[in-house]
């Protein structure tokens, strides 16, 4: 999926994204910094505005492969608890 550094990017894609499963990096691998539950959160709210529940599948932007296991875990459980969190505002 292409990334937009602006929300009309977004507003755009939208059309392009009908009937199509999204994969939604709600996770950064570029930094070592875990994600609180509730940003992941955040993140993947935002995708619902755009794709239904169904067809949104939060990830990742990326491997994590190059960063600390510990990090990675973390970053993943994060990942979780999040998705958990917007789960049950839907």
């Amino acid at each position: 999926m292409p990334q937009f550094a602006r929300a009309d990017g977004i507003d755009r894609a939208s059309e392009l994204l009908k009937g199509k499963d999204v994969l939604v990096g709600a996770i950064d691998v570029a930094s070592n910094v875990v994600e609180t539950p509730e940003e992941v959160a955040d993140t993947i709210r935002q995708a619902l505005a755009h794709v239904p529940a169904e067809r949104l599948y939060p990830c990742t932007n990326c491997g994590m492969a190059p960063m600390p296991s510990r990090v990675a875990y973390s970053k993943l459980a994060a990942l979780a608890a999040g998705a958990e969190l917007a789960r049950t505002s839907i």
